[in-house]
């Protein structure tokens, strides 16, 4: 994928640099934001200057198509198609409830499907009610279920398995 910026009413979605590391640090280690998440919260900035490091370096060998998302200044979080359709988000919890996830979740749908992807998925905790709702908004539909498919620390989580496919 190209180094492309989306821009939607309110937000700017741009690709990362290692000057990102302070805001999305603040969000990553945020244990509440990252209750879902696929690993435990970041304990140190250097864990998420290296998640950084390696989702730039996905960006530019095609591995994924990810974005940090920008409201009025600031870096809030961060959407992408990652293992080509894969969809992944997570944002401050300071714009929860504010309608920019689903602003920068739709802009990256609609840029996945413009480049040629027939299906987006999602691989979602069960527990997380918000992201299963807000999916739904968008018409993702459960395709399967998995237990024990993340080692989060010390506790094995499950998986929702989602898919979005593409108007034809």
């Amino acid at each position: 994928m190209t180094n492309h910026s989306l821009l939607t009413p309110r937000l700017i979605l741009r690709r990362f640099s290692q000057d990102d590391v302070p805001a999305l640090h603040e969000i990553m280690s945020d244990a509440e934001a990252m209750r879902y998440w696929s690993t435990l919260p970041h304990a140190t900035l250097a864990v998420t200057e290296d998640f950084i490091a390696r989702t730039i370096d996905m960006c530019q060998s095609g591995e994924s198509d990810d974005f940090a998302v920008i409201h009025d200044g600031a870096l809030i979080g961060k959407v992408g198609l990652w293992s080509g359709n894969e969809l992944g988000f997570i944002f401050s919890r300071r714009v929860w409830g504010k309608g920019l996830a689903r602003e920068a979740i739709a802009a990256v749908i609609a840029r996945g499907f413009a480049h040629g992807h027939r299906t987006i998925w999602a691989d979602v905790d069960p527990r997380n009610a918000r992201a299963l709702a807000l999916l739904d908004r968008f018409g993702f539909v459960k395709t399967g279920e998995a237990q024990r498919t993340f080692l989060i620390g010390t506790d094995w989580v499950d998986s929702v398995y989602l898919e979005l496919h593409a108007a034809v």
